[in-house]
């Protein structure tokens, strides 16, 4: 396994966020040498390798991957999983979402590496080195997959960016507060301001109310 440490111009390790992108990949190599523990992606012959994540965004996206496994597991909404999860989106670009959900036609071919599924709904947690990213190249692979929704959490600025795809276009809703309900998952909700509270509210509580009071 190859083994990447990233220095600054004296050679000192960057403690992050960053971004590291290398050419002259191929999806044998990454499927290979990819380690199973940190965020590394394939796309169109380039690896992209990201820094640790903070504390802060896996709690988060713990928080998130907490309401959407209890909520599918009580209601039959399919699986839940997260990254490093490799997902094949489009046959040369292979991502490693923060969470996404499986859908229950779906789940039977949610096995091996990369898994080969189209996901109902993916979220990713940003960070200001990943937002373009975030934004603009995977929302645009997410749409040519077909992938019915996707969520961006933007921490920094207190904000969810909400794609859902309309036939052939992709309607995009910002949203800083509310009551966000998901089209992919039915019934499935939350409330924006949960996701920027210091510290996150109880999951468990969440959960609950989320199941007590399913959205139509």
């Amino acid at each position: 396994m190859m083994h990447v440490m990233v220095v600054d111009e004296r050679k000192e390790p960057i403690a992050g966020p960053y971004v590291v992108r290398m050419g002259g990949w191929t999806l044998e190599r990454y499927l290979q040498e990819a380690p199973e523990d940190q965020i590394w992606e394939f796309v169109r012959g380039e690896l992209i390798m990201h820094s640790p994540a903070t504390a802060e965004h896996q709690d988060l996206v713990g928080f998130l991957y907490w309401l959407l496994r209890g909520y599918c597991e009580a209601r039959g909404g399919g699986k839940v999983l997260m990254g490093p999860a490799a997902l094949r989106v489009l046959p040369d670009v292979i991502r490693e979402p923060d969470v996404f959900v499986v859908p229950p036609e779906e789940v039977g071919k949610a096995r091996g590496v990369p898994l080969e599924v189209r996901p109902a709904l993916v979220v990713e947690v940003t960070s200001p080195a990943t937002r373009g990213m975030d934004l603009g190249e995977k929302a645009a692979e997410y749409r040519e997959a077909g992938i019915p929704e996707y969520w961006v959490v933007d921490r920094e600025r207190g904000e969810v960016v909400v794609h859902r795809l309309r036939g052939a276009e992709v309607e995009v809703k910002r949203m800083q507060e509310g009551r966000l309900t998901s089209q992919a998952v039915p019934g499935f909700w939350l409330e924006v301001e949960w996701l920027f509270q210091e510290p996150l509210p109880p999951a468990e509580a969440c959960l609950r109310r989320i199941l007590a009071t399913e959205s139509a």
